[in-house]
């Protein structure tokens, strides 16, 4: 098992290992001192990983209820988010309790959010079950849900006491849904390590997952720890996020997350080559291990379309919009570019 500890307002361990559930309770036990546990998952990972989670708790002395929403995105909205908060009001929940995230990154996100605004702040915990949630959401104290304009526009930082990466439970995971996660990995390639991304380039969806996701919280833990609130460095970690994100709300979410990460990575890629930011062979690499990893490069959605969609982005400044772009594998800055060239550098990237 691999440790990182995340320097945060509030610090906290990340532990990365096989078998991780059974032993959970010890684990929270030591962090949060309270004596009732709410477990947040979905239809799809609860009935997998529920029990084993809920026999650990008890056996360390937590008194265990469970909130189980309907799985996808659809759910992480304010209906379901009021739903938590009532449930942990109705149970007595206190500000010594814990609220604990078993799933991807909806039920990290709204979880975190309800834990954050409960009481105005009670003690959870994150444990992810995909590679999504692993090496991107349930680090770093980013809560959210979504509202009917675009993802994540209400939310706040709010730092978890603990995070558990349970490898194992990767193994439960629909293929798509795995590779969907591999977006997300190749990103930190991108942005911050090329050994990182000339492994993955080796060895595709067949990576050594303890290095490559125990390297991916280590990076993004050094990104919290210079810029916490997303005011500078951190931004970076938005790598294809600002188009992908209007990918995801063009297609009422039936084009997932890593897919249109994916997606609009390469379409910054090729519209930085256009722009004299990279040479032409950094967007081959970047288009070639998407295709290693059969994420998709390509969207029928117009420029205007996702111009129109990327107004309402939480990145947007006034006039200004920010972008991240590549000049070279392990190389990234943040591009401040004009609200009115928007459109057309779009363009140029499809």
């Amino acid at each position: 098992m691999k440790k990182i500890h995340i320097e945060a307002s509030s610090s906290y361990d990340v532990h990365i290992g096989q078998q991780l559930l059974k032993d959970a309770g010890k684990y929270i036990s030591q962090v949060c001192t309270g004596n009732k546990a709410a477990i947040i998952s979905d239809s799809n990972v609860f009935p997998l990983w529920g029990d084993i989670l809920t026999k650990s708790l008890e056996n360390s002395g937590y008194q265990v209820l469970s909130f189980v929403f309907p799985a996808g995105e659809a759910s992480k909205n304010g209906n379901t988010y009021l739903e938590i908060l009532n449930f942990l009001a109705e149970n007595k929940f206190t500000r010594s309790d814990v609220t604990i995230a078993l799933g991807g990154g909806v039920t990290g996100d709204i979880t975190g959010f309800a834990a954050a605004t409960y009481l105005r702040g009670i003690s959870y915990v994150q444990i992810p079950t995909t590679l999504l949630a692993m090496v991107d959401s349930s680090v770093g104290g980013k809560t959210a849900i979504d509202l009917p304009t675009g993802k994540n526009l209400a939310g706040a930082f709010y730092q978890p006491k603990l995070v558990l990466c349970s490898l194992d439970t990767l193994n439960t995971l629909a293929e798509t849904i795995f590779l969907d996660g591999c977006a997300e990995v190749i990103k930190y390639g991108i942005l911050y390590d090329a050994s990182l991304f000339e492994h993955l380039s080796v060895y595709g969806p067949d990576f050594d997952r303890e290095y490559v996701i125990s390297r991916c919280i280590s990076l993004k833990g050094d990104v919290v720890k210079e810029d916490e609130f997303d005011t500078g460095a951190r931004q970076k970690l938005n790598l294809g996020h600002t188009i992908g994100h209007a990918i995801e709300a063009l297609s009422g979410f039936s084009i997932t997350h890593g897919q249109a990460v994916a997606i609009g990575t390469a379409i910054i890629a090729k519209a930085s080559v256009n722009n004299d930011i990279c040479p032409k062979s950094i967007y081959e690499q970047i288009e070639k291990i998407l295709e290693r990893f059969h994420l998709p490069t390509e969207t029928a959605f117009s420029a205007r379309q996702l111009y129109d969609i990327m107004l309402s982005d939480k990145k947007r400044a006034s006039n200004s919009i920010n972008l991240i772009v590549p000049h070279a594998i392990g190389q990234c800055e943040i591009l401040k570019l004009p609200v009115h060239q928007l459109q057309s550098f779009i363009e140029e990237g499809l």
